[in-house]
């Protein structure tokens, strides 16, 4: 990586999805997300895209205002992400300094671009916080931090980590995390734990297209299970917003089948999510502990998110640091 001032700082910069940071900003936000066609293709075609989004945003505002208000009035993910880019910056040495841009919220790539301009950092590696990929999440975030850097900063030098849904660190982390959440569970119930993977849900369209990222989540379901052993597992998808075909089953659906088949304890394992958000604290938390409890199922807990969890950190420092010499 010579770019001819080896001296100059080097920033490691976070993409993530953002969210509202206060209730104010729950509709905004919403309408930032339904506008954005490389996430939904909303019906009637490109011209009519961001008015559609704008009322879909309206009115669903009133509920997710609602949800946000349970979990604190915000999302937490710009702390997380701001924690996990400052634990991978000291991972990596004195002279990284970590930085976030976010695609639907602040801070937005433009804005973090400018700071890293008059940071004077000439040189970056860039790290989507998506760990599988898809045009959706990873590939939108790209599009938008290629489009800002240059416009902002066409000077800087960077590379990009799309996708690291196998790096064996990451495993591991997520493994842990499992461990953590089968302790959650009286000591009479964990060898009858039924396990339930949810990642986040896309319109079908994008996996008939050819996206890797059902492969990519089926990767990292397996590697996170040789770790853990012979046990039960599911997988489902959440989180499913607007009126497209999305993959399946329905998160909501296993847990209906685990109920039907007489499981009495399930623990729900977000693997497309690598820190707390309205996915973590209110869809799963709330959400689908009182649907599950409704259906019959006595015990119900989620795995801790991977947050800051210096396992995590340290996997992350070791990625960038990997990537940082195939660029040399």
């Amino acid at each position: 990586m010579n770019d001819g001032n080896p001296g100059s700082p080097i920033g490691i910069v976070l993409l993530n999805m953002g969210g509202p940071d206060s209730l104010e900003a729950v509709e905004p936000f919403l309408y930032n997300l339904f506008a954005d066609r490389d996430l939904i293709q909303l019906p009637l075609g490109a011209l009519l895209q961001k008015p559609f989004a704008r009322l879909i945003s309206h009115f669903r505002a009133k509920n997710v205002v609602e949800n946000y208000r349970a979990i604190g009035g915000k999302t937490p993910l710009l702390h997380w992400t701001q924690r996990q880019a400052q634990g991978i910056a000291a991972g990596l040495g004195t002279d990284w300094r970590p930085y976030v841009a976010m695609r639907y919220w602040q801070p937005r790539a433009d804005e973090t671009l400018a700071r890293m301009k008059e940071d004077g950092v000439s040189r970056a590696l860039v790290l989507s916080m998506y760990p599988h990929y898809t045009g959706a999440t990873t590939g939108s975030s790209v599009k938008d931090f290629r489009r800002a850097a240059a416009a902002v900063y066409p000077e800087l030098k960077y590379r990009i980590i799309e996708h690291w849904y196998d790096w064996p660190g990451y495993l591991d982390a997520l493994a842990l995390c499992v461990r953590a959440g089968l302790e959650k569970f009286p000591e009479d119930q964990r060898a009858r734990v039924q396990i339930l993977f949810s990642a986040h849900a896309l319109p079908q369209k994008f996996i008939d297209r050819g996206d890797p990222y059902l492969e990519h989540v089926l990767d990292t379901t397996r590697g996170v299970m040789k770790r853990i052993g012979n046990r039960s597992w599911r997988l489902g998808f959440q989180s499913r917003s607007g009126p497209v075909k999305w993959m399946e089953p329905d998160t909501v659906d296993v847990i209906d089948q685990l109920a039907a088949e007489g499981r009495q304890a399930v623990l729900l394992v977000p693997i497309s999510f690598v820190s707390d958000h309205i996915e973590t604290l209110h869809e799963i938390d709330i959400e689908y502990r009182e649907h599950a409890h409704a259906k019959g199922i006595a015990f119900f807990e989620r795995s801790p998110s991977l947050n800051d969890a210096p396992e995590f950190i340290a996997a992350m420092a070791d990625l960038v640091s990997k990537e940082l010499e195939n660029w040399r």
